[in-house]
């Protein structure tokens, strides 16, 4: 594989279900090696069936899927020994120890036994003091990291973590965005889903989004903020309008709260948006329309992922 060539291409995906629930419908997607790609949606957007798709845990309906310039229909063991996943659903073996559930997990993949790897993950993850103790007497948040820990243990070049920081606190998440960061630079490709759009605020270079199988948006996160972030402003009145100025015609304006508010919505995520309302202030001023307060926001990623899913919703 050439390293100008996508670590993961999906063509033409699509798995229906008997009974005709279409899971995924004709999703094409290519991952960059070396990124960390969001991918969000609602519950049952196909999430995670796309991921247990590449996994060989979904056999899909069409479509083709190649990993490290692999057919994962034809050479699926030679690819499989390169992905990673961290399930959404905590599945042990309870009564099992840390450290040997880990070690078992890297001879699954055929791996020589390695117990300086396994204490560098365990550390890694803080899991080292815990290493003796059996699976059931952890916390959740410390179960969630030894299926991050079981995950790395064959050394991945492909990652794929689904909701991994369900169901754990604050504390513990911030944990794991430290630890993707470090897979990030020691070179892994991270694809993760996730309900805390923060998260892909925080850490993904790209942003997907899914509902109903198919994909909505693909982009740089940045690059999506600057097209379809927007900016937000009411203007609390002094004084009712019965209509806009025509001082100010020329600006996404419209009234509220009969006429006692002026809202805003416009600019283009690059500062457009606070360059207008600024002005917007001064005209009033000039046209000796008084406000007493003013609201101001920038749109965040969940707004536009909100409004993305909505929209789709309508279609």
């Amino acid at each position: 594989m050439s390293e100008a060539e996508p670590i993961l291409r999906i063509e033409g995906l699509t798995k229906v279900y008997p009974g005709g629930l279409k899971a995924l419908d004709g999703v094409d997607l290519e991952i960059r090696k070396g990124e960390i790609f969001a991918l969000l949606g609602p519950n049952g957007a196909g999430k995670t069936t796309l991921i247990g798709a590449v996994c060989g845990i979904v056999r899909v309906t069409s479509g083709s899927i190649h990993a490290f310039g692999l057919d994962m229909a034809h050479d699926w063991r030679a690819a499989r020994r390169r992905i990673g996943l961290v399930p959404q659903e905590l599945g042990f073996d309870m009564f099992e120890t840390v450290e040997r559930g880990v070690r078992y997990s890297r001879g699954l993949f055929g791996l020589p036994p390695d117990e300086g790897r396994i204490e560098e993950v365990l550390r890694s993850l803080s899991l080292w003091d815990k290493r003796k103790e059996q699976i059931r007497a952890l916390s959740g948040g410390m179960k969630r990291r030894v299926l991050i820990a079981k995950a790395l243990s064959h050394d991945p070049e492909l990652l794929f973590l689904d909701e991994p920081t369900a169901g754990v606190d604050v504390e513990l998440r911030r944990d794991m965005w430290r630890q993707i960061d470090r897979l990030r630079e020691a070179g892994v490709t991270v694809i993760l889903t996730t309900h805390y759009i923060e998260e892909a605020e925080e850490m993904a270079d790209r942003v997907g989004v899914i509902d109903k199988g198919r994909l909505l948006l693909v982009d740089d996160k940045d690059a999506i903020m600057a097209r379809m972030g927007r900016t937000e402003a009411r203007f609390r009145l002094a004084e009712p309008l019965a209509e806009v100025p025509d001082s100010l015609c020329a600006y996404p304006l419209h009234l509220e709260d009969d006429g006692r508010t002026l809202a805003y919505r416009g600019g283009d995520g690059s500062g457009k948006g606070k360059a207008e309302i600024a002005a917007i202030a001064q005209a009033l001023a000039k046209s000796d329309v008084v406000f007493t307060a003013l609201d101001q926001k920038e749109s965040s990623l969940e707004d536009i992922f909100v409004g993305l899913v909505e929209d789709g919703a309508g279609a």
